[in-house]
């Protein structure tokens, strides 16, 4: 959870400070601003299903050390990167290691849960980078305010992935727990198709949340006259957040997945629409605190749901389809954000945030409830035979 926190922190720190960097510095535009964001999400795209293989493949801490290590070193090279290219280069190749590692960190993270609490864990877990999401920019815009200086952001973003890696280098993986997958190779190694619906509804709200990760600050500053009010939008996210575990923890320890995923969809879908719907401080802030309590409920729930239709030995390759499909979803969001605020605004980019995560409610009412509950009890009715 340390290790995990560290990592979604210093991403994150960055996160939605970054435009207004290559605004300042580059003198970028809208539009090139969501090109440039969204190298990184291919990056990750890229390595994550391979990272799913190798873990399921090879020694896990191995590998997720190696990922962590080379995520952190990357920190270095936005404080070398002199031009707009080169910090584009930069940027889209650092997606690589972050894809590897969240992959490789929350598949050992289950390899060490007793089977017995897994679903409560799992849940716990996943807070420690909902709480990153949402602190992380609290912090970073805190520090810019005060210095107007990227370099101390871009130093404490790496100290605090070294002290991701630090934390991660004393987790003691039990040899039994590393089971490899061998079965005959095939897409199921690298995308768990078993879990396509989850994913692609996964997709649909991580888009809505790059949206607002990314633009939020420069939003604020344009549409509500809102400078340091950004940091205290996520702080009271993160409050959402921490509040949905009161609920969300028993849920879980009772294999309530469907009830905590249905719970935060509704929850973040009314957040979503309160923040365009309502343009005035309340409304801005009252969404912070929803959109929060919702993702509390919605990702650990998401996150044991492909797990349940995973087998064993389709651990990191499961954690690997969510987690691409999410990041598939926020690099769409950064890109179309870029490109709607360039052409209409970036009003007219939030009003598509949430109108697509109201699709994203329909989906799962309609269609993946369903789905997860024929896989899990298809995988439930063959374990015996495994």
């Amino acid at each position: 959870m340390v290790a995990n926190f560290g990592l979604f922190f210093s991403f994150y720190l960055l996160a939605p400070l970054l435009p207004i960097y290559l605004a300042d510095t580059f003198h970028a535009t809208k539009d090139v601003i969501g090109v440039v964001l969204f190298g990184y999400t291919i990056a990750a795209l890229v390595i994550r299903p391979f990272c799913g293989f190798f873990v399921d493949s090879f020694n896990r801490k191995r590998v997720l050390l190696v990922c962590l290590g080379v995520y952190a070193l990357f920190f270095t090279s936005y404080l070398a990167a002199s031009s707009l290219l080169l910090f584009a280069i930069a940027r889209t190749l650092h997606g690589a290691p972050f894809g590897a590692s969240t992959v490789a960190n929350s598949t050992v993270a289950i390899d060490v849960l007793p089977p017995s609490r897994r679903n409560e864990g799992i849940g716990y877990y996943g807070l420690s980078n909902n709480l990153a999401t949402a602190i992380a920019p609290t912090v970073g815009i805190f520090i810019y305010s005060h210095t107007h200086n990227f370099k101390y952001l871009f130093w404490l973003a790496l100290i605090i992935a070294i002290v991701g890696f630090a934390a991660d280098s004393t987790v003691h993986l039990p040899a039994k727990a590393i089971v490899k997958n061998k079965q005959p190779l095939s897409l199921d190694r690298f995308f768990l198709t078993r879990g396509w619906l989850l994913g692609v509804n996964a997709a649909i709200f991580g888009l809505c949340y790059g949206i607002l990760s990314n633009y939020l600050a420069i939003y604020g500053k344009e549409r509500l006259g809102i400078v340091g009010g950004t940091g205290t939008y996520f702080a009271l996210l993160s409050v959402g957040l921490i509040a949905s575990r009161i609920e969300g923890g028993r849920s879980l320890r009772k294999g309530l997945l469907v009830h905590n995923a249905a719970m935060g969809i509704v929850l973040s879908t009314v957040g979503y629409t309160l923040f365009v719907a309502c343009p005035t401080l309340a409304g801005y802030y009252l969404s912070a605190f929803l959109i929060g309590l919702g993702n509390g409920h919605m990702w650990p729930a998401f996150q044991n749901m492909i797990i349940n239709v995973a087998y064993h030995y389709e651990r990191g390759t499961a954690n690997s389809t969510l987690l691409t499909m999410w990041d598939l979803g926020q690099g769409a969001g950064i890109l179309c954000g870029g490109l709607v605020a360039e052409r209409w605004g970036y009003t007219a980019a939030f009003v598509m945030m949430a109108a697509m995560h109201a699709l994203g409610l329909l989906l799962f009412f309609l269609h993946t409830r369903g789905f997860f509950l024929r896989k899990k009890a298809y995988i439930d009715s063959t374990l015996g035979t495994l």
